[in-house]
């Protein structure tokens, strides 16, 4: 079993659901927020809060914050007007507050995004540095994060496009023209992120993990389906001029590491439409 103090930095979409349940698993938990404004909310759900701005340096007692065990860094890597260098920035900067605490795994988010899009099955040993990458900037931060090895346990999972609950995928695309529909889906339902993390928190495994829903239906099925059960306009599907280039992510390595069995590993089947 692995360590019940828990610290997560970016108690968003994922990482507030995260600590809820880690909460009610008797995880002792602190976790960031930017806003001062969610710092009550997250005080209420029992989590010891913090504010904390990565500008790309720390803005805010990092060092109460990673009073803990293990570490899981669910920062989004807004690149925009900020440039992709810098999210590994934002990451480079809390390596030294990690080396000085007593933290002794790490887990870090990141995406599969960082997969190019191929026409075929990617698994994880297919990038490993920043040149074989669709997002360069991500597998810098992930190496980063490697950094720490081998005084600290590191893990880095890569999650496929997170949906479920009031992330709809037919309220994305509603009424749009669509070329892409024959492209297979590489999704993960947000309850399933939450079990696996849990997971790799008790396994404490180390290496590189794809977070992906074993089956990868069309986005025309996904969406036809979304915008049916939630009353969106369907999108316009059209045949592409040419090929469209894609990727399906495999999550076997994972699977067989973990012994994780899917709540949901067919996203036609993805709980939608209950409420946080």
């Amino acid at each position: 079993m692995g360590s019940k103090r828990i610290a997560i930095i970016g108690c968003g979409w994922l990482g507030l659901s995260l600590a809820e349940r880690l909460v009610a698993e008797n995880y002792t938990v602190r976790g960031s927020t930017t806003s001062v404004d969610k710092l009550s909310l997250l005080r209420r759900k029992g989590i010891d809060a913090y504010q904390l701005q990565l500008t790309p340096e720390p803005i805010g007692d990092l060092q109460a914050l990673l009073e803990a065990d293990t570490l899981i860094v669910n920062v989004p890597p807004k690149a925009g007007k900020l440039g992709d260098d810098f999210h590994p920035q934002q990451i480079q900067t809390l390596l030294a507050a990690i080396r000085r605490s007593p933290v002794r795994h790490i887990i870090y988010v990141s995406t599969t995004s960082v997969y190019p899009e191929t026409s075929s099955v990617v698994q994880e040993e297919d990038v490993t540095w920043p040149d074989q990458s669709a997002a360069p900037a991500l597998v810098q931060a992930e190496r980063f994060v490697q950094s720490l090895e081998p005084d600290r346990i590191v893990t880095i999972l890569r999650c496929g496009g997170l949906m479920g609950y009031d992330r709809m995928p037919g309220k994305y695309v509603a009424g749009r023209t669509i070329d892409s529909g024959v492209v297979p889906v590489n999704y993960l339902h947000r309850d399933d992120a939450i079990g696996i993390l849990i997971a790799l928190i008790s396994s404490q495994l180390r290496g590189v993990f794809n977070a992906v829903a074993p089956e990868h239906p069309t986005r025309e099925a996904i969406y036809r389906k979304s915008c049916f059960d939630f009353g969106y306009e369907l999108p316009v599907f059209v045949q592409p001029t040419q090929p469209i280039p894609f990727k399906v992510v495999s999550p076997a390595k994972l699977m067989q590491a973990t012994q994780y069995r899917f709540q949901y590993p067919d996203p036609l089947k993805f709980l939608y439409g209950v409420m946080d």
